[in-house]
């Protein structure tokens, strides 16, 4: 009944519909208050109001630290939408749908049905992925950047295959898209795999094929692993040509950029350290019950072989031991920057998804009917069969599975409905619902309008502006008559008004929750 449960179509059509609904609903109601998805956002804004396609600057007038390949795409949907709103969410939301579809058919093709469904289930079904899938960020699009080079890798070593030009131009493509999303970072997600894989299989020595499973390890002469240097160069080539522009050329870059942004990550000074440890936690609690089922099966296999870890390094296939170095290195790495945070790791986040499916369809068949590999190598007798201890095994993996998809739907759908829900009743999305009021008011009644320099960053998108203005300046244009408008801080407002001639207060103002919050804002009107 489990394994009829895992296999059935049905279930890959729940899983499908509840994680398309999470990825959809995850950041109701919609707001760029946290997060700084505001800064995010402004780089597409300012490239279409004022025309900055290199190099930007944040809604305080900072040097914008990301490269502008995010928002490049923004502006491409928002000329085919006309909704920023859409323009800044669809490229993370595209993303995540790709990794998912992704993640189905390669786990599918290579360890099975039941495999397929259980990366689909575990890409979907956590706490990360549907926050991630609509939030104004770039760690959806990185992270999937970064997994179709590890796939390609992943490929390379599974089929045995020699790593031809063709190849190498697609990872230099790739490396380059990912650099000009968010800099050197995609170098920590795949390098430190790369070379603990060719140092334990090099150029796939004979006395390196597993024990038992014939032509499991590469073919002499193989790429392995490593597609070869200029890939790896000409990508940060061109990360460097953009830096040396913004040197050269933006006031303020190599302070922000290269000292702050860069330098900074690696010190305890600028940005706020976090423990060796943090990222393991948080993932085994954002990524659970999957997290917990991987661990387990790990522990079982080791637990079944008495404990000899070297006996599991030299059954294991090449291609899953690729998943693991690629997953483990990512996260050694990223462990080792003092600057941490948690949405930071999320491009380990698919490779284990798929080493999971790899550890549950080794159990099982093939999409083929064939025996996967490794239970024929360590489980299967001589005639190709399980024996009944392996297949009560498998048996009772599938039950873990099978309890672990249940709980992650309940757990996963429960929470981002309460989110959803205390987000509307906290009324989250007050200043977005407050700039669109001013908005439809100022063009009703043609109004000139500006916004009194304030904290909150996504305040200037709401209104769709590309500067605050200084109180002193506002005062100034105000009594100038060049303003008929002035969106302020209550606390503000209190000191403006006695300056402003003929100034009242409209009766549009943010909502009561952000004023219990101290961040309530008001218009001033003539």
């Amino acid at each position: 009944m489990t394994e009829n449960l895992l296999e059935d179509r049905r279930t890959v059509l729940v899983v499908a519909a509840v994680s398309l609904l999470l990825f959809l609903i995850g950041n109701l109601p919609w707001q760029l208050d946290d997060y700084d998805q505001a800064k995010q956002a402004f780089t597409s804004f300012e490239m279409v109001k004022e025309g900055r396609w290199f190099y930007q600057q944040t809604p305080h007038e900072r040097v914008a630290t990301k490269p502008p390949l995010v928002g490049w795409i923004s502006v491409g949907l928002f000329a085919l939408t006309r909704s920023w709103e859409v323009a800044w969410r669809l490229p993370s939301l595209l993303a995540a749908l790709a990794l998912a579809v992704l993640l189905f058919r390669c786990a599918g093709s290579a360890y099975g049905s039941i495999a397929a469904l259980v990366a689909l289930s575990a890409f979907g079904l956590n706490l990360l992925s549907p926050r991630l899938a609509t939030l104004v960020r770039t760690d959806m699009p990185l992270a999937f950047v970064i997994f179709l080079i590890g796939l390609l890798i992943w490929q390379k070593i599974q089929r045995h295959e020699e790593w031809q030009s063709r190849d190498r131009v697609y990872v230099f493509a790739l490396l380059t898209i990912g650099m000009l999303i968010k800099g050197p970072i995609v170098y920590a997600f795949l390098l430190p795999g790369i070379m603990l894989f060719q140092w334990r299989y090099g150029r796939a020595h004979p006395e390196l094929v597993p024990s038992g499973v014939e032509g499991s390890a590469p073919k002499p002469n193989s790429g392995g692993a490593w597609s070869g240097w200029w890939p790896w160069i000409a990508s940060l080539a061109v990360f460097l040509l953009w830096v040396m522009g913004g040197i050269l050329f933006q006031p303020g870059f190599f302070d922000e950029v290269v000292v702050r942004e860069f330098l900074g990550r690696f010190g305890e000074s600028i940005h706020r350290p976090q423990p060796l440890y943090f990222y393991l936690p948080h993932l085994v609690h954002k990524c659970a019950p999957w997290s917990i089922l991987l661990i387990a099966i790990a522990i079982f296999d080791l637990a079944s072989r008495r404990w000899k870890i070297g006996t599991v390094f030299r059954e294991i296939s090449p291609d899953m031991f690729w998943l693991l170095c690629w997953s483990l290195g990512g996260l050694v790495v990223m462990s080792l920057i003092p600057s941490k945070r948690v949405d930071r790791i999320f491009p380990i986040a698919p490779p284990l998804c798929l080493l999971l499916a790899a550890q549950i369809g080794s159990r099982g068949s093939c999409s083929d009917g064939s025996v996967s590999r490794l239970s024929t190598s360590v489980d299967s007798d001589l005639t190709g069969h399980k024996p009944v201890a392996t297949e009560n095994r498998a048996m009772l993996i599938y039950r873990w599975t099978a309890g672990a998809l249940i709980l992650a739907i309940f757990f996963t759908g429960g929470y981002a409905t309460w989110k959803v829900v205390t987000g509307y009743r906290d009324h989250r999305d007050t200043l977005a619902i407050f700039g669109r009021d001013v908005r439809r008011e100022a063009e009703t009644r043609r109004w000139r309008y500006e916004v009194v320099s304030v904290k909150d960053e996504g305040l200037l998108l709401y209104l769709q502006k590309t500067r605050y203005i200084q109180p002193d300046r506002a005062v100034a244009e105000w009594n100038a008559g060049n303003l008929d408008a002035l969106v302020v801080s209550r606390e503000k407002a209190s000191r403006l008004m006695p300056q402003l001639r003929n100034a009242s207060l409209s009766k549009l103002e943010s909502n009561d929750r952000r004023e219990e919050q101290g961040m309530s804002y008001v218009l001033i009107t003539r």
